[in-house]
């Protein structure tokens, strides 16, 4: 449970949206499809990233002005987990449709009753170490939203990522952190990102972003005018008896695109976009290598995420000598034990145990490809 404390100041035109959905397969077996990364404790802290990201955003928008958007599979993991938000605040997607649909759906709810509102969408699966430099951000894009810009903020590259997009950055709108989004940039190779890190005019895309929702939906009905008539026609029936009929009808027939794809770039093809750079230690928690990148570990660079906190009353379940940069999961009440070796992945769940070396954590995933064909997607 996370709840934002009584003297925290909220902005109540804001809205905050977190998209909670995925499939649950970069960090299986400890994510899992009915058990995703997002509703597992991440960060090093006892909150899962979605309490996290709930408890980030709560300087911004109170829980009456914040919406988790999910799928059925998930939503009741959700709900348990952010007991202070009001109930028809967690919108259930009968299906994965991509983040356009996500998005656009909670921007037609939210129009409904101020069509002007300011509206954040937020991913539930990242992880931000200074909360208080994210706020600042945001409320920097906000100021760039009410000039009707559809904004997404960027993250100031460190390194030459392969890993993300990028946002290449035009000239300043007026005095304030704004830029002008000239175009998106699909991840490069390395020579190119480097290219990009030396040019000094590139942002990482973070996949958060900040608008006023008439102006995103006047977009989207430039762009995706089949896919703003199916969620408007969602929308209307939201509150109504007819609720289910029209979402089973209608949901499936919707456009499967990222909101990138669907509206940013032709977006920002017409000088509708913008940005504000941010620093506020922002990690997409994409795999373990990533984790043990990110989180405080030994003297010997070893990580342990977590414990037995599913198993009360047992021992700590970690056992390590002469070992090097090892990212340990425990999480089935086993003793884990390693001796003398490096650069590992080793997660210990009640069915599952993973071995796999950190470089290729990122493969795990074609792990559960094999399970399904094989006919074990009980493991999944």
């Amino acid at each position: 449970m996370t709840d934002a404390a009584p003297d925290v100041r909220h902005d109540v035109a804001m809205h905050a949206v977190i998209l909670a959905g995925g499939s649950g397969t970069r960090l299986w077996p400890l994510s899992r499809l009915h058990q995703p990364k997002f509703l597992h404790p991440l960060s090093g802290s006892p909150l899962s990233l979605l309490q996290a990201t709930v408890e980030r955003v709560a300087p911004l928008a109170g829980p009456e002005h914040t919406m988790v958007v999910t799928g059925a599979a998930h939503a009741a993991g959700v709900a348990r987990q952010l007991t202070a938000l009001p109930e028809e605040n967690i919108l259930v997607e009968p299906s994965a449709r991509d983040s356009c649909a996500a998005i656009g759906l909670a921007a037609a709810l939210i129009a409904r009753h101020d069509p002007s509102a300011i509206m954040g969408a937020f991913a539930a699966d990242h992880l931000i170490t200074n909360p208080a430099g994210f706020v600042s951000v945001v409320r920097s894009a906000v100021a760039g939203a009410q000039q009707g810009l559809l904004m997404t903020i960027g993250i100031t590259p460190t390194r030459p990522e392969t890993g993300y997009g990028y946002l290449r950055c035009g000239e300043a709108v007026g005095p304030g952190p704004v830029r002008m989004v000239e175009a998106f940039a699909e991840k490069p190779a390395y020579e190119l990102a480097k290219q990009y890190l030396e040019a000094g005019d590139y942002l990482w895309n973070a996949g958060m972003f900040v608008w006023r929702v008439d102006a995103f939906l006047a977009e989207l009905e430039r762009q995706q005018p089949s896919l703003h008539e199916g969620l408007c026609r969602v929308a209307a029936a939201w509150d109504s008896p007819t609720r289910d009929e029209v979402l089973t009808v209608t949901w499936p027939t919707l456009t499967k695109i990222s909101v990138d794809y669907a509206v940013m770039e032709g977006a920002a093809a017409v000088g509708r976009v913008g940005t504000v750079p941010g620093d506020f230690g922002w990690t997409d928690v994409g795999d373990f290598q990533t984790l043990g990148d990110v989180l405080p570990g030994d003297s010997r660079g070893n990580v342990v995420l977590g414990g037995n906190d599913d198993h009360p009353g047992e021992k700590p379940g970690v056992l390590l000598r002469d070992t090097d940069r090892l990212v340990v999961v425990p999480h089935s009440g086993r003793l884990v034990a390693a001796l003398g070796v490096g650069d590992l992945v080793i997660v210990d769940t009640p069915d599952v145990v993973l071995v796999c070396s950190r470089e290729r954590s990122q493969e795990v995933k074609q792990l559960v490809e094999d399970l399904k064909a094989r006919g074990d997607e009980g493991f999944c």
